[in-house]
């Protein structure tokens, strides 16, 4: 076993938030004037921190895309927190890593209420020490900044220390504090996204990082 602690990304790797996240978009959008009847068209806001995702797609300054996350979590904390399901074998591998014994966190950049309710209503809570996320402010949805919190909170060992997730920012994340990281291939990353920032791993499916774990070569 060469990682004692695992950290996870949760949308796009935990789960698939899909639905939730972009009808809020749309519902956001909607209250700024834009119409976007087309969901796939906002699956690129999946990952990247909210704000800076308005204000990359959309043009807005900083005020107006302020105004665009506050209409977004009007419908996420009521609806969309639950447009969402768990991919199929996370729950599996989660019971092989703690019985291997390893201490697991989430590191998300989504509000770390929305995440620890996401996990509580999905009933994989129970297999994290603790879920960090960012506050409602803003504060730490940059993931290199939210990776230097929870390994400042936890004391953990870098070099025992892995971070696992599927868009760039989780590996900018992990590289820039020093971590090794795997970029997994199901969730909203592309392939040339992920492999651009050469993680140590690189898995296309949730099997494939099972069994990693389960032979141990993590």
């Amino acid at each position: 076993m060469r990682y004692q602690t695992i950290l996870f990304d949760l949308d796009g790797t935990l789960t698939d938030p899909r639905e939730g996240i972009t009808r809020s978009i749309q519902y956001a959008l909607a209250k700024m004037g834009i119409d976007e009847p087309d969901l796939r068209t906002l699956e690129h806001f999946i990952g990247p921190p909210l704000l800076e995702a308005f204000m990359q797609f959309y043009g807005f300054d900083e005020t107006r895309a302020w105004e665009a996350v506050n209409h977004y979590r009007e419908r996420f904390k009521v609806t969309g927190l639950y447009e969402n399901e768990v991919f199929e074998g996370v729950i599996e591998l989660l019971d092989t890593l703690r019985a291997q014994g390893r201490d697991l966190f989430v590191a998300t950049s989504k509000p770390w209420e929305f995440a620890r309710e996401i996990a509580r209503h999905f009933g994989f809570d129970r297999h994290f020490k603790v879920i960090y996320g960012s506050e409602f402010d803003g504060t730490r949805t940059n993931k290199v900044e939210l990776i230097a919190h929870l390994l400042e909170a936890e004391q953990l060992d870098r070099t025992q220390t892995l971070m696992i997730g599927d868009r760039k920012h989780d590996l900018i994340g992990a590289h820039r504090n020093g971590l090794a990281a795997v970029a997994v291939g199901y969730g909203f990353g592309s392939f040339e996204e992920l492999s651009a920032e050469a993680p140590a791993f690189h898995f296309a499916t949730l099997e494939q990082l099972h069994l990693a774990f389960s032979e141990q070569r993590l």
